[in-house]
């Protein structure tokens, strides 16, 4: 027999089975919370949020009743005072960035060209690339400040490599590595690139090549961050036994949204993993989700679903200046200093109970699997005598008091 809990809702007290979600447990004793894209068959999305319901036990105000999932503010991170409704602009002021580098991939449209532009317009040198460097050239184009335009196809490892050694060729420190760049099929047919499941490749192991080859352009920043541009999908559209290393194809079961959640865990355990072996170092990693916008990452689906997410954004989702607000934040803001490993929402640090956000041993193992795909790419760091690099920086001019 199933337990029961008992809930007040609406000032009445009800008796509902555990375990259950809001809108399933409280239908069965009569009370209907309104709801746009939950189905029992489907799964909790949570993206139109058209079921949100407040609980009064010191939760974040609204909650989805759709998924249930228990959301607390991360232990020992500063708490901001920015929100769901900041804007990128907002959340740097300020903040002076002269003399800095940022690397921005995926910067030609959304919240990717937003990070650029305001990271420009805050004082940094930004590097914006694309898959087309015509587009990258094009949005560098469009915005105020310094930018260089860089070719980037994240699904090819030696694209991903000429771009890394373009920068390193700079002979400069990396500042800011924000890795926004994405992909998003459609259709539910299943893409092999390499033998590799694309969503996969393009979300996480490209991204895990660049940051290795940058890895020592970051060590020489006087604080290098790597911020991950992940997704509530990482825990609400992923598998529910985490990472498929068994079938890392997704051949079972194959689905967009599935492989698109199953690639975004992956971002955030390689954030997670990154903040472990980077600690004592002056780098930081930290993953993110920026919100519901309608951006272009969901150009490859059927137009129907286009238009039903657009008009869910236009809604209940965030403007593309406050979907860029937490990119920018977890990259620039001293309130966060030394802080790495986290996943923040809404310029917010917070943890997931129950999910596999936090997973250490399957962040670990994330990070070997992920070395033997990309052996032939991969080049060895060691750390950096810091004490010498500083002395260098001073007789350069370049270093701080």
């Amino acid at each position: 027999m199933a337990e029961m809990v008992k809930l007040f809702v609406n000032g009445q007290e009800v008796e509902v089975e555990s375990g259950k979600n809001l809108i399933d447990a409280l239908k069965v004793v009569g009370i209907e919370i309104p709801h746009f894209c939950y189905h029992p068959a489907l799964g909790a999305d949570g993206n139109c949020r058209m079921c949100l319901v407040g609980i009064e036990d010191g939760r974040p105000p609204l909650v989805p009743a759709c998924s249930g999932y228990d959301k607390h503010p991360a232990p020992g991170v500063p708490r901001s005072e920015f929100g769901e409704e900041s804007s990128a602009e907002e959340v740097t002021q300020g903040i002076d960035l002269s003399g800095k580098i940022a690397v921005v991939t995926g910067c030609t449209s959304g919240i990717g060209f937003e990070t650029m532009r305001v990271l420009a317009l805050r004082g940094a040198w930004v590097i914006g690339t694309s898959r087309s460097l015509q587009r990258a050239d094009d949005a560098c184009r469009r915005v105020s400040g310094k930018t260089t335009p860089l070719e980037l196809e994240l699904s090819d490892f030696d694209s991903v490599v000429r771009c890394a050694e373009t920068i390193r060729a700079l002979n400069s420190p990396v500042d800011m590595l924000v890795l926004n760049a994405g992909y998003r099929g459609g259709g539910n047919e299943r893409t092999l690139v390499d033998g590799i499941e694309k969503h996969f490749l393009v979300n996480h192991l490209g991204h895990f090549v660049l940051v290795n080859r940058l890895l020592d352009r970051l060590f020489f920043a006087w604080q290098g961050r790597i911020v991950v541009v992940a997704s509530r999908a990482a825990y609400r559209g992923a598998p529910e036994t985490g990472i498929r290393f068994d079938d890392l194809t997704l051949e079972r079961d194959y689905s967009d949204s599935l492989a698109y959640g199953h690639s975004k865990l992956a971002n955030v355990l390689f954030s997670l993993e990154l903040g472990k072996l980077l600690k004592g170092t002056r780098i930081t990693s930290n993953a993110l989700h920026p919100g519901l916008i309608n951006t272009e990452i969901d150009r490859n689906v059927n137009r129907f679903l286009q238009f039903g997410f657009g008009v869910l954004a236009a809604m209940r989702g965030k403007s593309v200046e406050a979907g860029a607000a937490t990119s920018c934040f977890v990259a620039t803001s001293p309130l966060l200093g030394s802080t790495s490993g986290r996943y923040f929402e809404d310029c917010n640090a917070i943890e997931v109970r129950d999910s596999h956000l936090q997973d250490m041993a399957m962040a670990d193992r994330l990070w070997v699997v992920s070395e033997e795909l990309t052996r032939d790419y991969l080049v060895k760091h060691e750390r950096p005598d810091w004490n010498e690099f500083e002395n260098g920086l001073r007789q350069t001019g370049k270093g701080g008091a």
